[in-house]
């Protein structure tokens, strides 16, 4: 059976859209046109995946991912308006997976809700391997490896490697990253990222400088694309 995804979208026109796209592909889907109506539709039917906007009539779009996730970890794809950083900053820092600028095209959608949904379905364990590009990195014996050579990571590059593997295809901010890999005290720290990333990204891409695993969500974090 198809997934079933909850529209949270006040916008008839991009409803249209959205509606028109996930029929294509055979999704199940429910629409809510306002907050209150989305948190109660995601509380009841209990959707494989919530599509949200932030600009709702009766509450912002943050409240949404607020209290979902007081109960839940269904993914969260929002779709922004461009320009909006700091909605995006918080949407992610909230708990949403993703989000889609608007406006959007179909196949980018679709590739983030098929992204967010492998993710919940099962996300990087220990003792897996992980491939993407030349890179194999296998997580129970903390062995990275380039085209079959292995590779030394500092123990801060392969703990914001491991993090990013977590997470395959999602954004993470500059504050979850710190957080996760320096701790709290550290989250004004975004040097730190920009000095990370860069070592891991000439150690592991092909071409350091045009990066396509470890990729820059300019203002807002960083993701890792893999195979």
């Amino acid at each position: 059976m198809k997934p079933f995804i909850l529209i949270v979208e006040d916008d008839p026109q991009i409803r249209r859209f959205l509606r028109a796209t996930l029929t294509a592909e055979s999704y199940q889907y429910h629409e809510a046109v306002t907050a209150e109506d989305g948190i109660a539709q995601a509380n009841s039917r209990r959707p494989d995946l919530i599509l949200l906007d932030l600009g709702l009539p009766d509450r912002d779009g943050l409240e949404v991912i607020r209290r979902v996730r007081e109960s839940s970890q269904m993914p969260i794809v929002v779709l922004s308006a461009r320009g909006q950083e700091k909605d995006k900053i918080a949407a992610l820092d909230l708990g949403a997976d993703d989000y889609v600028a608007k406006p959007f095209s179909v196949g980018e959608l679709l590739a983030r809700i098929r992204a967010a949904l492998r993710r919940s379905s099962g996300s990087a364990q220990d003792g897996a391997v992980v491939c993407f590009g030349r890179v194999e990195i296998d997580l129970e014996k903390r062995l990275v490896k380039v085209n079959g050579e292995e590779v030394h990571l500092t123990p801060n590059e392969y703990k914001l490697l491991q993090v990013l593997i977590k997470h395959p295809g999602k954004v993470l901010t500059q504050q979850q990253l710190l957080n996760e890999v320096w701790g709290p005290n550290h989250l004004d720290q975004a040097q730190y990222l920009r000095v990370y990333i860069a070592q891991l990204r000439r150690k592991l891409e092909s071409d350091p400088a045009r990066p396509k695993h470890l990729q820059t969500e300019p203002g807002i974090g960083y993701r890792l694309i893999v195979d």
